[in-house]
């Protein structure tokens, strides 16, 4: 099958998953073509089975904002035409499944006729498509769509509150290929981020407000005064100055670890001790997940999908969002002894395989196959 997929190429979950699934899709034999702004971060190679298609606006002065999803659905025309693509596998509503669907309609005044799979991800729905000035533009485009997957059953039901639709949504998880996690460090130089007495906390995230990553800084700043420890923040986002001023005034600057984007989040995770995610909305919360398939137990909130993730007292601990008391008690319950963290660690690794790549990415082929059927 000649698949192309459309997400956005960042760090982003909905990124990271749609390159994961084109790369095991073409391991499967599909041919697959990824079409977007960038290679995305996670495609480090292409190959005969895997290509990608760069979209480019022209910028014209008589446009104040460039239009990319006019570019995009012109770039999906021409690679459709050009390649002989089959189906459209596109992640986040807007303004993929909206410029996707352009792009069925203006192929099929050239009599071609190919589906449309759409997978909703989480704030295309619960932010971006829940204002009112998207919102017609985001219910449109899901119902057009021939099949729609949302990755868990809470961001189902968000959307079926939200907007009104008439299309089914099947829920297919977020997925990681479980044995690419396995530590290959034989030497795991934990001296580098920590001396030999110290746990090391990690959190990985946008650092947006919705992640709540103050919240993160003062979990682990109750964690630090119990034990010795270590935090490592990963990621680039607006709240970062924050945290490091909040660390600042606690005097736990010289235990906190900003290290930035990173493309080796498997070797972090390595060194991991616990994994904080108390995010305020979190549609799934691959992150933890990623955690857990490294053997990494998770502190989270218990918000949209991560209940479907992270499993009350066998990966880690839920509690309410902002109980920061309560889910500092949970870490350290965790990490108070060798014993105890090597029996949660080899659980959630246990429990991360439920959602293995061979699990999961036959379920979006027989999807493939119900979208074929509705053309």
């Amino acid at each position: 099958m000649k698949i192309a997929i459309v997400c956005y190429p960042t760090f982003g979950g909905s990124g990271v998953v749609a390159t994961e699934l084109g790369i095991a899709l073409a391991e499967r034999g599909h041919e697959i073509h990824f079409i977007t702004y960038n290679q995305p971060v996670r495609l480090e190679l292409v190959s005969h089975n895997i290509h990608y298609h760069e979209v480019t606006v022209p910028d014209y002065p008589l446009f104040h904002y460039q239009p990319y999803e006019l570019a995009l659905s012109s770039k999906l025309v021409n690679m459709v035409k050009l390649y002989g693509i089959e189906l459209l596998h596109v992640h986040y509503a807007i303004p993929h499944a909206y410029a996707g669907y352009m792009a069925k309609k203006m192929l099929e005044e050239e009599n071609i006729y190919i589906p449309m799979v759409t997978t909703l991800h989480g704030t295309d729905i619960t932010l971006v498509g829940n204002h009112p000035f998207y919102k017609p533009a985001v219910t449109f485009s899901i119902n057009k769509s021939e099949v729609v997957t949302s990755v868990s059953e809470s961001l189902k039901e968000d959307t079926l509150r939200l907007f009104d639709i008439t299309n089914e949504i099947d829920v297919v998880p977020n997925f990681i290929d479980v044995a690419k996690h396995d530590n290959p460090y034989t030497e795991c130089q934990r001296d580098l981020m920590a001396d030999k007495d110290e746990r090391i906390i990690t959190h990985i995230s946008n650092l947006r407000p919705v992640k709540r990553v103050m919240d993160v800084i003062e979990i682990f700043d109750r964690i630090q005064k119990k034990i010795p420890a270590k935090l490592i923040m990963v990621g680039e986002g607006p709240e970062k100055e924050a945290c490091e001023a909040l660390c600042a005034k606690k005097g736990i600057q010289e235990k906190v670890l900003f290290l930035g984007n990173s493309s080796e989040i498997n070797k972090i995770l390595c060194f991991t001790d616990l994994f904080l995610l108390p995010s305020e909305k979190e549609s799934f919360g691959l992150a933890a997940l990623e955690a857990m398939a490294c053997g990494v137990p998770v502190i989270s909130s218990n918000t949209g999908g991560l209940a479907e993730v992270n499993v009350q007292g066998v990966s880690g601990y839920l509690s309410d969002v902002g109980n920061v008391d309560e889910m500092a008690t949970n870490a350290l319950q965790i990490l108070k002894d060798d014993k105890t963290l090597a029996q949660f660690k080899k659980q959630a690794k246990e429990a991360s395989r439920k959602f293995d790549t061979k699990n999961v990415v036959p379920l979006y082929e027989t999807l493939y196959e119900k979208a074929f059927q509705k053309i």
